[in-house]
C-alpha cells in the first residue's frame, strides 16, 4: 500500500557475511550474496560494516582506499567499483556496508593521512548516491571486557546522511556506534525517512547487551523501520562480531533476525504499517515543541564539501 512516507512496498535484505584477510575474496563473496538477495526479490540490499576487510584499528590503514576524487580509478578503489558493479548488475539500491577510506592532504610538514569508516550507497544504474562517514567513533572501555578506541586511527564524519530512492522514498544511513545517538535518527525520521539503516559490528560484550535494544529503541522513538546489518562471526578472526542482523518494524517488533552465522534476512517494508502505527499511537502530532526544541530544526549538517556523493 502506498503512503506519503514509503510510496510502495519494498523488500530489504541484510547480508551477513564474514570478512577475511583477502580483500578480493571478500568482494567476491559480497557480490555472490548480493546476487542471491536480489534473486529473492530484494530491491534494497545492505552489507555489513567493514565487509571488505578485517575490523580493527591495526587493519584500517592496511585496507583503506582513496575515494576522492569521485569516481576513483579502479586501481585506487577496487571496492568502490565492485559495489557499483553489484548494484548495476542486480538493478538494486545497494548500501555497501562500510570500508576504510584514506584521505591524503598536503600539510605544512608534508602529506597528512586521515582515515574514515565510510559507507557508500549506489543506485540501480551503478551510480553513487550518497556517502556516510561514521560520525561517532567507537571509543569505549568496559573493564575486564573490552577496550576499543577507533579515534586512535579514524577521523569522524560530520553529517547526517539521507538518501533519496525515487521509487520508494528516503532512507537514512549511519554506521554502528551512530545508532547509540538518537538525535541523528530523530532528525532523519522528521525529514521523512521510512527506514534507518545501520551497518554495524557490535562485539560479544555490547552485542548481547544492546544490539536488539538499540534497534527497537530507534524504531520505537521514530515509528519507522530499522535495519541492522552485522558481519557474521568468525571464531578464528581477530574481532568477534555479534551477528544477529535484524529488521525491526515501526511498532518496534523484530520481524526478521538471524544468528551469528553467514545468512541473509529479508523483509518487505510497507508504508501502510508506518501509517497505521502513527495513527494508533500519534506521537508525530503530540510532541510539545513549545516545551522542548525540535532537534530537526536546528543547525544540522547534511553535506560535507569535497566528500564523494555530496
Amino acid at each position: 500500500m502506498a503512503s506519503s512516507i514509503l510510496k510502495k512496498p519494498v523488500k530489504l535484505a541484510c547480508v551477513q557475511i564474514a570478512a577475511g584477510a583477502d580483500k578480493q575474496a571478500n568482494l567476491d563473496l559480497a557480490a555472490s550474496r548480493v546476487r542471491a538477495a536480489a534473486a529473492d526479490g530484494a530491491k534494497i540490499i545492505v552489507l555489513p560494516e567493514c565487509f571488505n576487510s578485517l575490523y580493527g584499528c591495526d587493519f584500517f590503514p592496511r585496507y583503506a582506499e582513496a575515494l576522492l576524487p569521485s569516481p576513483p580509478p579502479k586501481e585506487q578503489s577496487p571496492s568502490f567499483h565492485a559495489l557499483a558493479a553489484m548494484a548495476a548488475e542486480t538493478k538494486t539500491y545497494l548500501i555497501g556496508g562500510s570500508i576504510p577510506e584514506l584521505v591524503e592532504e598536503q600539510g605544512p610538514d608534508g602529506v597528512v593521512k586521515r582515515y574514515y569508516n565510510t559507507s557508500l550507497t549506489f543506485g540501480p544504474d551503478g551510480g553513487l548516491l550518497a556517502t556516510h562517514r561514521k560520525t561517532h567513533l567507537f571509543d569505549i572501555d568496559i573493564p575486564g571486557k573490552i577496550t576499543f578506541r577507533e579515534s586512535d586511527v579514524l577521523s569522524p564524519g560530520n553529517k547526517v546522511t539521507i538518501v533519496d530512492l525515487p521509487e520508494y522514498g528516503k532512507v537514512a544511513v549511519a554506521i554502528c556506534y551512530d545508532v547509540r545517538f538518537p538525535e541523528m535518527a530523530t532528525v532523519a525520521a522528521r525529514r521523512g525517512c521510512f527506514a534507518l539503516v545501520y551497518p554495524g559490528a557490535f562485539n560479544l560484550t555490547t552485542g548481547p547487551m544492546h544490539w536488539k535494544l538499540l534497534a527497537q529503541g530507534r524504531a520505537l522513538d521514530n515509528q519507522i523501520y530499522v535495519a541492522m546489518c552485522s558481519p557474521a562471526r568468525d571464531p578464528d578472526g581477530p574481532y568477534q562480531a555479534w551477528g544477529h542482523s535484524m529488521i525491526v518494524d515501526p511498532l518496534a517488533q523484530v520481524v526478521a533476525e538471524t544468528d551469528e552465522k553467514e545468512s541473509t534476512v529479508v523483509w518487505e517494508l510497507d508504508g501502510a504499517k508506518i501509517e497505521e502505527v502513527r495513527k494508533n499511537i500519534p506521537l508525530t502530532t503530540q510532541r510539545r515543541f513549545d516545551v522542548y526544541p525540535d532537534v530537526s530544526k536546528g543547525d544540522v549538517k547534511y553535506e560535507e564539501p569535497g566528500q564523494p556523493g555530496s
